[in-house]
């Protein structure tokens, strides 16, 4: 065995030594780079064994030396200059089965994640270490490795390895149940709040702290509170409004108080203080929320957790969690919804509710954690037990047990002197203390309790008539298998909760005759489609003549006691779920069952496990041979995964359910971050380990499952002891991109209808290339392939990875329950992809693509239901009522074969992005930049525009002119020349970018490896163009003429065209004619050299008109328009070897450039007459809101295509699209958004942050929501989520006036709007002009969405006429109008006039909460100062409103008065 030397070499400071593993090839003869090592210290054989890859040779490295960097040596506690052991490994005898990755502070997609799992294959990986992936600009890093049921440190990825991704920052909503138990005291004597709050929560902060986690996190409170009359007209009328009716006709209303919004914290355990605050006045304020004076309201009760409103609340987070393409941000990945409960995990629950539930937490791929505070019961949990419509005698419960919530139990360290017994119930109240509980809304269970407790014992000595061993044995068996096939009734002995049906025959003296026709038959919904019908012996042995299955039952059980023999039962067919031996019933595996058991390693036994699952194992003495006892075994990952054993005094050990098969008595240890980690070897047996582990007896029906637990795969037994979940809380993992459910020939024909087209990229590419005005490099069909199933993963299918061996005999075939499908591994490559029951194929051989669905022949019914609840978020006054919908999405209806077009046309205007289509965007306001918080806080009011504001309209539109030539990868050919007393304004990064060679935008230069510039290489000289000068006579164009006052047009013309002086042109750039330049540049040019009057703009529109200069598209009828136009000059040498024609297209011209108008701003390039500024509200005639009415093309929006990948880093095709406002107005917001489905997030976020960067100088770019005032009962709307309305006082006037009563009626209520804009005003808000709603045959109210110039917070004005008809609640806008202006449904109420305010969630945190005022008192922030502030000012404090009021009218007085006078002075001139 050769020894080698080891050395230790530190990255980056020596160009040589720059891999993990540095070795000199005279050692190694037969080593290539790519081959894994395994080095390890030669007298730990058993120790730990660290593999790395070769991945470069060095001639450097001395003989028999090889070199480790430093950090890894540590980790693996290699000693410098020590000899080890190196040895090559084959790949297949390390290779890992699935292996955890964590990352952080950034968006990576699906689409992402296949690419780098694809990048990692056949690479060697070690714990802690950082992955780079440059082409995707994506990092993280290792977790956790598994391979052969055992954790390890180092492994190599295969094709097969699952790879699991876990965010540390991701979207998390904690919900807290408040439901009654939350005030009852735990066995340790804490209330059950003080163990979720003070014990969960803070654990799991501490958690998240130590693992440096960054999520975004939504608190929540929640609860029922049900109303104790017998209808509704006992409620009072402002009542009503949200009262919903439960199955047993009882009232209840459903409240949420939401205690912190969309924040991030590096100490979350600030807000532990502000639940305590909640806690204490929770209960009160929600039960008498209704209380009046004078008024008499039904007595409110609080539910227990079981009736509670559970499967409502994970709704509500699924409501947010769908739009995750709409609001995207860069800096987080992940969805997870988390209740802590202070129940045992069984909840009541409406069968239709938990089919969407299921649906959609299983579609959407989020992750919900369900954590419960209370004792584990000693059945299995999360149990649902469906709400029992059906009131006759027989009628028996029906329980669910979803694998679709992964539960917790979380208990306190807590130890009682006495005793070290855990409790696994909460012991029932007896006697009087029932009358605490007693009251509506109380669960059956605990009413049902109470009964029997208190009952007179006597009556049930009857009880020992029955075997009950027998009885349940029947009642629980599984039915034939036939009875999947067809729905057949099979005759079956049935009896049900057993006291009832006794009584019910002991009243009757007729034990003996009774028949089926006394008992109502059984009619009972299925009540999953995936329980499976199990065969059983005992059934098979059933013949029609056997009219008494019991008494056959009791002789095969030896009749211990004489049965009660009774009739058969005609039902359905269908095994009931007995939660005390969950076990029984086995259910059909479906993708369903599978969708996320990829994220769960293999334990030793071949079987997926849960970690948090622990066995209770009883303890044996250990035997003096043995190093440890197995109580001090601990195995703790970098944080405290799992803790296994308890204090030495207890009956038990607990031991994780995976170890139980592997625990080593030499166990191998190293070092894994800062903690110690045990890895065990296997062995065979041992007096440690004499019980088996459950190792499922599922080889017989490979394709079943279990009911109970996540993975299907554990058997559920009472000994599991469930612990929390810490790894899914902290770290939690995306939807896994692999799963391994295909379903059988059989099934596939019957149950499934099959549909295929096929694509030909080839052939589409060389139509569309022909056909388009601007050539762009098609993809290929293998990227045309690879990007159709990008888009799939991006929408939630997972890839079908199929086992390609044979099962081995006996034991479970790899562990994975699913029959192989195989392969053939030629050239040809087929892709299979699944959601839900809908599989897609996609096959590719040599050109063509062929594309085959499978979706269900028969599809579940789309379930819609309609829910009001009432809501109270941060700084709102009151709970408001709102209401939503669920729904459950048909994903077959999803037109995937428009969207592969898309993609093989590479994003033509023929297949554009449809809303269903569900694509990705980012929306940003662009706004100007004002220094406003410092200003608030030095004249403490907000009220101080435009005041303070300095004029810069100047400095604000050259910035835009820079920002959009950015956008379009604009480069001008001679840089305006900057004047040198102007030096403040260039960086000698400018000065050294004015003398570059200047390069057209097609040969933009390859960056050098490593070097990312801080500014597109593409937009350098359009930077350095952009340095313009700041004042009026020099617009940073050398000025070398003033033109005479009769200078002709021809003149003018030839001075615009000159080379050096004249107005600059852009570089040549594909599809822009030669010679092209903006009007704007244009205008500018020409203000600075007339000096009688001529209007620039005329003199444009003559060019023009003369056939001097046209629009670059080369359609002449398009006029000058003042703005980021291109035109070009016409009158060009057409032979010069430069010169490109325009493309006579002007449709395919805008859909390549960004084409704004300039409004507003006209007094920049000619000088206009001062006015005195009369507000907008008292004038004869009001001007018009927006621009909209006065735009040249009338559009709001236009979109262009957008190439995104500028750095040219991905080595993916990505293109894009850009949507913009098409008029740029000072003093209004100009709203950008970018739109994608082929681009990478990272790709989208480097090109986002280099225009932010750019747009740096006087504006700046914020990102915005696609809904920023999230109105109740709207369909996008986050429901929990409002705008604040703030009311406007409008009785201010001295003896009650109207306000505008001297204007006619109908202008008043637009009067009023203007009003309130112009208040809107004071406070540096900005007016966003929106597309209108239309909406059919109704006349919607006016309104009107303003920004602040901060982006930090929006308002909303709506026009408040009494002639605005209300119509039916059911109509959303209705409900807009009528939930946020706080009214009934009486239309007669007159609307208050008000604003409704709302805060823009996505500006981060950090910078939401740097925005301190210094000198205010308790460091206010500054968004919250504006909003008191505003109200106060709406309400007329301090007569402020008063003030402005009259103010307005004195400057309408001296208009009139400067008016009168001039008209006077004319008229004298007259005379």
């Amino acid at each position: 065995m050769k020894l080698y030397k080891l050395n230790t070499h530190t990255r980056g400071c020596n160009k040589s030594y720059d891999a993990d593993l540095v070795m000199n090839l005279k050692d190694h003869p037969n080593a290539n780079v790519g081959d894994v090592v395994e080095i390890y210290a030669p007298d730990e054989e058993n120790g730990t064994h660290l593999l790395l890859q070769i991945t470069e040779f060095n001639g450097s490295c001395g003989r028999d030396v090889i070199s480790i960097e430093s950090g890894i040596a540590n980790a693996f506690k290699m000693r410098p200059y020590s000899n080890v052991v190196m040895r090559i490994v084959k790949p297949a005898d390390v290779a890992l089965d699935s292996i955890e990755i964590t990352f952080k502070d950034q968006y990576m997609g699906r689409s992402e994640m296949w690419r780098l799992k694809t990048y990692l294959t056949d690479t060697c990986v070690y714990v802690n270490k950082k992955i780079d992936y440059n082409d995707m600009q994506i990092r993280c890093q290792v977790y956790e490795m598994w391979s052969q049921g055992e954790r390890v440190a180092s492994g190599v990825i295969t094709e097969d390895t699952k790879i699991v991704f876990r965010s540390s920052t991701s979207m998390v909503y904690l919900f807290l149940q408040m439901s009654s138990e939350m005030w009852d005291f735990d066995i340790h004597g804490d209330l059950y709040f003080e163990k979720a709050v003070n014990g969960f929560l803070t654990e799991l902060f501490q958690k998240w702290r130590k693992l440096s986690c960054n999520h975004e996190v939504t608190i929540v409170l929640f609860s029922r509170t049900f109303y104790a009359a017998k209808s509704l007209d006992e409620f009072p009328e402002h009542m009503r409004d949200c009262l919903q009716q439960d199955y047993k006709g009882r009232f209840y209303e459903d409240f949420y108080r939401v205690a912190i919004q969309n924040e991030r914290c590096d100490d979350w355990c600030t807000v532990l203080g502000q639940l305590r605050k909640l806690f204490t006045s929770y209960q009160a304020t929600v039960l008498r929320y209704h209380e009046r004076e004078n008024m008499k309201i039904p007595p409110a009760t609080n539910s227990s957790a079981t009736q509670g409103n559970f499967l409502e609340v994970l709704n509500i987070s699924l409501n947010t969690f769908e739009k995750h393409y709409l609001d995207r941000t860069f800096d987080r990945t992940g969805q997870l919804s988390v209740v802590i409960t202070p129940g045992v995990g069984v909840f009541s629950v409406d069968r239709e509710l938990t089919n969407i539930t299921k649906q959609r937490i299983i579609d959407n791929g989020v992750g919900s954690d369900l954590v419960c505070v209370g004792e584990q019961p000693l059945h299995a949990v999360p149990l649902l037990k469906f709400h029992n419509k059906d009131t006759t005698l027989t009628s028996a419960d029906d329980y669910s047990l979803p694998h679709w919530i992964n539960l917790s139990f979380y208990s306190t360290n807590k130890k009682i002197a006495y005793s070290s017994f855990i409790p696994r119930i909460k012991l029932p109240l007896f006697g009087s203390q029932l009358t605490l509980h007693d009251g509506v809304g109380e669960g059956e269970g605990e009413e049902n309790e109470g009964h029997f407790l208190s009952c007179n014992q006597s009556e049930y000595k009857h009880n020992s008539l029955f075997d009950y061993d027998a009885y349940d044995e029947q009642i629980f068996q599984p039915l034939p298998a036939q009875s999947t096939c067809s729905l057949q009734r099979v005759v079956r002995a049935k009896k049900t909760s057993v006291p009832s049906l006794e009584t019910y025959a002991y009243r009757n003296n007729d034990w003996e005759n009774l028949t089926p026709t006394q008992i109502p038959a059984m009619r009972r919904k299925m009540s999953d489609p995936d329980i499976h019908h199990g065969t059983s012996a005992m059934l098979a042995a059933l013949q029609p003549d056997t009219t008494n299955l019991s008494e056959s039952l009791a002789s095969e059980k030896n009749a211990r006691r004489t049965i009660v023999s009774i009739a058969p039962i005609v039902r359905p067919g269908r095994a009931l779920i007995n939660p005390f031996d969950p076990s029984q019933v086995t259910i059909k595996l479906t993708s369903n069952r599978r969708r996320w058991t990829h994220i769960f390693p293999k334990g030793p036994t071949g079987v997926l496990i849960q970690q948090h699952h622990y066995q209770a194992v009883p303890a044996k003495p250990t035997q003096a041979g043995q190093q440890r006892p197995l109580q001090q075994i601990q195995s703790n990952n970098n944080n405290d995964q799992e803790d296994y054993g308890c204090a030495n005094g207890e009956q038990y050990d607990r031991v994780s359910s995976h170890s139980l098969l592997s625990k080593s008595a030499s166990s191998q240890s190293f070092v894994m971050g800062d903690e110690h980690i045990d890895f065990f070897k296997r062995r065979q047996n041992s007096p440690m380990n004499p019980l088996p582990a459950n190792v499922p007896n599922l080889t017989a029906t490979q394709a079943k499952s279990y009911l109970w637990g996540a993975t299907g795969e554990q058997e559920w037994t009472p000994a599991i002891t469930t612990g929390v979940d810490w790894k899914s809380l902290t770290i939690p993992a995306c939807l896994p991109i692999t799963t391994d459910y295909f379903p059988d020939k059989r099934s596939l024909n019957n149950d499934y209808v099959i549909s295929d087209y096929t694509l030909l990229p080839d052939d589409v590419n060389h139509d569309y290339a022909q056909s388009r005005a601007v050539y762009r490099k098609p993809l290929s069909t293998e990227e045309v392939c690879k990007e159709i199933v990008s888009q799939r993963l991006a929408q939630g299918f997972q890839l079908i990875v199929v086992d390609e061996k044979p099962p081995t005999a006996g034991g479970c075939s790899s562990g994975s329950a699913v029959q192989p499908v195989k392969l053939s591994r030629e050239t040809n490559k087929e892709y299979l992809l699944s959601i839900g029951r809908i599989f897609h194929k996609i096959s590719l051989s040599g050109s063509v693509i062929t594309v085959t669905g499978y979706r269900p022949r028969h599809p579940y019914p789309p379930i819609n239901v309609d829910y009001r609840y009432r809501f109270h978020a941060p700084q709102h006054e009151t709970y408001e009522i709102s209401g939503v919908n669920f729904t459950t999405e048909k994903l077959e209806n999803f037109n995937w074969n428009h969207m592969d077009l898309y993609i093989c046309t590479r994003g033509d205007v023929d297949y554009p992005l449809m809303e269903s289509l569900k694509y990705w965007r980012y929306r940003m306001y662009l706004l100007p930049r004002e220094n406003i918080v410092s200003k608030i806080a030095s004249c403490q009011r907000c009220d101080i525009f435009p005041d303070v504001t300095a004029d810069n309209t100047r400095e604000q539109v050259e910035d835009f002119v820079r920002l959009i030539e950015a956008v379009s990868k604009l480069k001008r050919q001679y840089a305006r020349k900057a004047r040198q007393h102007d030096t403040p304004r260039i960086t000698e990064k400018h000065h050294n970018q004015l003398n570059s060679p200047q390069q057209s935008i097609n040969v933009r230069p390859k960056l050098e490896n490593g070097r990312i510039p801080r500014i597109f290489p593409a937009t350098d000289a359009a930077a350095a163009a952009g340095v313009a000068a700041r004042d009026d006579q020099d617009d940073g164009f050398p000025v070398d003429i003033k033109f005479s006052p009769n200078a002709t047009l021809p003149e003018i013309f030839e001075a615009m065209k000159h080379p050096v002086n004249g107005v600059g042109f852009f570089s040549q750039t594909q599809s822009l004619p030669s010679c092209t330049f903006v009007a704007y540049d244009a205008l500018m040019w020409l203000k600075t050299r007339l000096n009688n009057g001529r209007h620039p703009l005329d003199l444009l529109e003559a060019m023009r008109k003369e056939r001097m200069i046209c629009h670059a598209s080369g359609d002449w009828k398009k006029p000058v328009v003042p703005g980021f136009v291109f035109y070009y000059v016409v009158q060009q040498d057409k032979n010069a070897k430069d010169y490109a024609p325009p493309l006579d297209d002007y449709s395919a011209f805008v859909n390549e450039w960004l084409e704004i108008e300039f409004q507003g701003c006209s007094f920049l390039w000619h000088d206009e007459p001062v006015t005195t500024p009369v507000p907008n509200f008292l004038r004869d005639s009001p001007a018009p809101q927006s621009w909209t009415e006065t735009s040249s093309n009338k559009r709001v929006y236009r979109q262009s295509h957008l190439e995104i990948d500028v750095n040219q880093k991905s080595d993916r095709m990505e293109w894009g699209h850009v949507k913009h406002h098409t008029v740029l107005q000072p003093r209004f917001a100009f709203e950008i958004v970018v739109e994608w489905v082929t681009s990478s997030g990272p790709i989208v976020a480097d090109l986002i942050g280099g225009w932010m960067r750019k747009a740096n100088q006087f504006n700046f770019l914020v990102s915005v929501p696609a809904d920023p005032m999230a109105e109740p009962f709207t369909k996008k709307s986050d429901p929990l989520r409002g705008p604040i309305f703030i009311p406007l006082c409008t009785t201010f006037l001295p003896n009650g006036a109207a306000l505008f009563d001297e204007f006619p009626e109908e202008s008043r209520s637009d009067r009023m709007l203007f009003f309130q804009e112009a208040i809107l005003g004071k406070f540096g808000f900005l007016p966003c002009v929106l597309e209108k709603k239309y909406s059919v045959g109704k006349d919607l109210p006016k309104e009107y969405q303003y920004v602040h110039c901060t982006g930090n917070m929006f308002a909303l004005i709506r026009c408040a006429t009494n002639n605005y008809q209300v119509e039916s609640p059911i109509l959303k806008e209705a409900n807009v109008t009528r939930c946020v202006y706080g009214h009934t449904n009486n239309t007669n109420v007159p609307k208050k006039v008000g604003f409704l305010w709302a805060w823009n969630h996505m500006i981060p945190n950090k910078k939401w909460k740097a925005q301190t005022i210094n000198n205010s008192a308790d460091g206010e922030l500054f968004q919250l100062k504006m909003l008191k502030d505003f109200r106060e000012f709406c309400s007329n404090s301090d007569q402020r409103l008063s003030t402005f009021w009259t103010q307005s009218q004195e400057l309408k007085r001296r208009a009139q008065k400067f008016e009168f006078n001039n008209n006077n002075t004319e008229e004298n001139k007259m005379k």
